[in-house]
């Protein structure tokens, strides 16, 4: 299929079929697009001109992948959720505030040495594994975070085999013995941080109902100085009270944060959920922070803003496209007391438990729906320009709200579109720039 679409005075057609963007004049657009718009004689041939040397070079209503992935048995990476506990009280956390629905406990160094076995006995001929420390807060349970990454690394060796371990924290408890541990051994580390310090503070409170805003700046900032050129990117969260927030994205970045991600919340709380009346004011602040994150970078004063990260060339092969995240067939999240779910989001919610690490086994059945599910079976999807860059969307989310994860969250839906097209739009201007 091809998506026309304009971003300001550019007007852009992308082929799904080839992954090809391509930049064009207005009447070319107008044809493409099947608006009802007359063309002189010579118009018309010009554009069918230039459309037929696309379509002959495949570039243009290229033919789409069918084929469905096939999806490996392999176990490639686990969410330890050492910590089921925070020093935070976010409202909009999904994890019940870190409790996940369940009591406050932390993970035993036995059941996570136990996760690790796990994961290398289901990794197959897989050479590299990733573990993702998550709470909660993990750095409430920071001894047990650094004696199974050494064992993890003692283990893994024996195997001809290597970890890359990632911990998202709030940064409350980032001290130095956190910094060091972090720098040495962390492929990369995911900080909580919502933007402005009103906003930040109107939903991330300490336990005692006070915001965390100060305290957490000073120690991530600590941090990211540190880190060098090791992987790190600050994470916050906009709502429906923030939802102008791109000035959310630019206070990070002018606070000296160069590889951001800001996500749009997912939650039913009236107040902060965002819905369909909030859609034009966020497509519009995705334009605003789209020029200025090109005029930023036309300065030198550019930055990685992960919203705007699109790769049509050299993106994931036909499999990866349409397989979607490969949570609860090829990564799995663990609570602390060793049950298995699909992914963090799923956890704590018994339909989904999927087994133990002390069983050494995983409910077939609810693997073999993950297994089986993929781009070409959330047929929402079908007519979708977006499809292949997103696959569908977050599992859980379309579970959340539709009870299904095959169906489509059209709320992310509508806002991932818009995203992808602010995305393109900076990759083709980097592109020109190139010329």
């Amino acid at each position: 299929m091809v998506h026309v679409f304009t971003y300001h005075d550019k007007h852009y057609i992308y082929d799904t079929g080839s992954a090809s963007l391509h930049e064009c004049d207005e009447k070319t657009a107008k044809y493409l697009g099947g608006e009802a718009v007359e063309f002189t004689d010579d118009e018309l041939k010009e554009i069918l001109t230039d459309v037929n040397a696309l379509k002959e070079a495949g570039l243009l209503y290229a033919e789409e992948p069918k084929a469905f992935p096939m999806k490996s048995g392999e176990v490639k990476a686990l969410c330890l959720h050492v910590s089921h506990d925070c020093n935070l009280r976010c409202k909009y956390c999904f994890a019940d505030e870190g409790a996940y629905h369940s009591v406050r406990e932390t993970m035993s160094l036995e059941t996570a040495k136990a996760a690790i076995d796990f994961l290398l006995r289901e990794s197959g001929n897989r050479k590299v594994l990733e573990v993702d420390f998550f709470g909660g807060e993990p750095l409430m349970n920071f001894d047990v975070v650094k004696q199974t990454v050494y064992y993890a690394k003692e283990k893994a060796a024996k195997l001809g085999k290597r970890f890359l371990f990632t911990t998202t924290t709030n940064g409350l408890l980032l001290d130095d013995d956190a910094i060091e541990f972090f720098n040495a051994e962390m492929e990369n580390v995911v900080l909580s941080l919502d933007g402005r310090k009103e906003v930040h503070d109107a939903v991330r409170k300490t336990v005692n109902g006070k915001g965390s805003f100060d305290a957490v700046i000073k120690q991530i900032k600590k941090f990211v100085k540190s880190r060098g050129d090791k992987h790190y990117y600050v994470r916050g969260t906009f709502t429906a009270k923030n939802a102008d927030f791109s000035k959310d994205v630019l206070f990070l970045a002018d606070e000296g944060f160069d590889s951001l991600s800001v996500e749009p919340v997912v939650t039913d709380i009236p107040e902060l959920q965002i819905t369909e009346k909030h859609l034009p004011v966020i497509e519009k602040e995705y334009e605003t922070l789209c020029d200025e994150y090109i005029r930023r970078e036309e300065a030198g004063k550019g930055f990685n803003f992960f919203h705007f990260n699109v790769d049509l060339e050299g993106g994931p092969c036909l499999s990866k496209k349409v397989s979607a995240c490969g949570a609860g067939n090829e990564y799995f999240s663990v609570v602390p007391n060793g049950d298995i779910y699909p992914c963090h989001q799923f956890a704590g919610d018994k339909k989904w438990r999927m087994g133990n690490v002390f069983e050494g086994k995983i409910d077939a059945d609810i693997r073999k729906q993950f297994a089986t599910s993929c781009l070409f079976t959330r047929q929402k999807c079908d007519g979708c320009f977006a499809k292949f860059i997103c696959s569908g969307g977050c599992s859980a989310n379309n579970y959340h709200y539709n009870g299904d994860i095959d169906i489509p969250y059209e709320m992310t839906c509508a806002m991932m579109k818009k995203r992808i097209e602010c995305a393109m739009h900076v990759l083709a201007v980097r592109k020109s720039r190139e010329k």
